[in-house]
């Protein structure tokens, strides 16, 4: 795989926590922790706890909030027009890039999204809801692609694990704007006025696009078919030619298990905490922001650990945490009401999924041929998703069936496949990699 960059990067060192602070210090680092912050902030407005919180809060029932969270699933698919942002530039804003020609169009897109979304009534109908979701779903599902692309070939392979916790840091703080944010604006202004508060906040991804610079293209190391086919066709077969077909589907099933015990619980995590007898305001304070500010400290542990010990024995870590830590959930589900078990649950869940997700994006970072940057890691972010947003899907229906009690030992158990299966790929993952990281 192509692993170019800049002459003037390849001599920097960026393991290691003094490789984190001198991340921090690259002009790219603030335009990563902003466009971070742009992808972070509509995704649990549109695709998480605080859409489902707010359907819950107007009074659908768990059933329809699941069913109504699958209408985010363009963040599952965009790696089928992954293959567009790769080849080509967005024609309405060509004149900046084909990376930052993408972002630009998405990023409005979101914003006019958000401003819709502001305005409709769940409880009077949720068509026009399901509506602006897929479109705000499919708009940030692009930034997405076209963030993770740029991120990639704006630094050497090296950096890519202190990239990943500078980039969570903004995404984080985007979170605990549209988490712990919105529902402090929901609480004491209503919803319509918190949905616009955060299209207003969008305007710091758009600006840091403007300003940014554009990644130089990497060297091609093979020869590109020009037709429209060969756009979509090359990526995929690229990643098989580089890992061959049974390590290749291995690896890509490997990625689909690893979150999956968090991700199962997802979209009931928001009306478990209204059922659990917390108020908007403790949800803010404790899961939104509290909550996300640990899940910094997990990603820079994590970040830290991948360049101390590569990330092959940092997966099996991560995935342990993240299963145990829905075990905290059975606490508070025990324990209604009581806000430390509250905070224990939160704690437990937040540090290690933001351990896990930046071992997961450096992980999936080694495995893209940056020629075609944005469809490979679109694919594996997608695969990332996609089984725990379906099992998500009908999630409502398996609480309402056995108990909240239930659900989070089952999520929990899921683990077992992953650990399996990692098991296998454990001689097969190169320990070199890790310097990729």
């Amino acid at each position: 795989m192509s692993t170019a960059a800049h002459a003037d990067d390849a001599p920097t060192s960026y393991k290691g926590w003094a490789g984190i602070k001198r991340a921090f210090g690259t002009p790219s680092a603030l335009t990563m922790m902003l466009l971070g912050f742009g992808s972070g902030l509509p995704f649990l407005l549109i695709a998480s706890s605080t859409l489902s919180t707010r359907l819950r809060d107007v009074g659908l029932d768990l059933g329809s909030i699941g069913l109504i969270s699958l209408a985010s699933f363009f963040y599952l698919l965009k790696f089928v027009w992954a293959p567009l942002i790769d080849r080509y530039a967005f024609p309405l804003t060509a004149f900046l890039g084909r990376r930052r020609s993408w972002l630009l169009a998405a990023q409005v897109l979101v914003t006019l999204s958000l401003v819709a979304l502001a305005y409709e009534q769940p409880q009077l109908g949720v068509g026009g809801l399901v509506l602006w979701v897929l479109i705000a779903s499919f708009a940030g599902a692009t930034q997405d692609s076209a963030v993770d692309a740029y991120r990639i070939e704006i630094a050497p392979p090296s950096a890519q694990a202190a990239l990943a916790a500078t980039y969570t840091l903004g995404y984080r703080i985007g979170l605990i704007c549209a988490g712990a944010g919105a529902l402090y604006l929901a609480e004491f202004g209503g919803w319509t006025q918190a949905y616009l508060v955060m299209a207003g906040l969008m305007a710091l991804p758009i600006i840091a696009t403007l300003l940014s610079r554009e990644p130089v293209a990497p060297v091609s190391t093979v020869e590109r078919r020009i037709d429209f086919v060969g756009a979509f066709w090359q990526p995929f077969t690229s990643f098989f030619s580089a890992n061959g077909l049974a390590l290749g589907l291995a690896l890509l099933l490997f990625v689909g298990l690893f979150k999956f015990p968090d991700q199962v619980i997802g979209v009931m995590a928001g009306p478990f905490y209204l059922d659990s007898g917390y108020t908007k305001a403790d949800i803010a304070t404790v899961s939104k922001l509290y909550g996300v500010w640990t899940g910094i400290l997990g990603a820079f542990a994590g970040g830290l650990a991948v360049a101390a010990f590569g990330f092959r024995r940092m997966l099996f870590v991560a995935a342990i945490a993240v299963a145990l830590s829905n075990i905290a959930f059975v606490l508070m589900a025990q324990n209604p009401s009581e806000i430390w078990a509250f905070y224990a649950a939160i704690t437990a869940d937040n540090l290690s999924q933001g351990f896990a997700g930046t071992v997961l994006v450096a992980f999936m970072s080694s495995l893209t041929d940056r020629n075609f940057t944005a469809t490979q890691y679109a694919l594996l972010v997608s695969l990332a998703n996609l089984p725990g947003k379906f099992v998500g899907g009908v999630s409502g229906f398996m609480v309402e069936a056995t108990s909240y009690t239930t659900f989070f030992v089952f999520s929990a158990l899921t683990v077992v496949p992953t650990l399996l299966l990692l098991a296998w790929l454990w001689p097969r993952i190169r320990e070199a990699s890790a310097d990729h990281a």
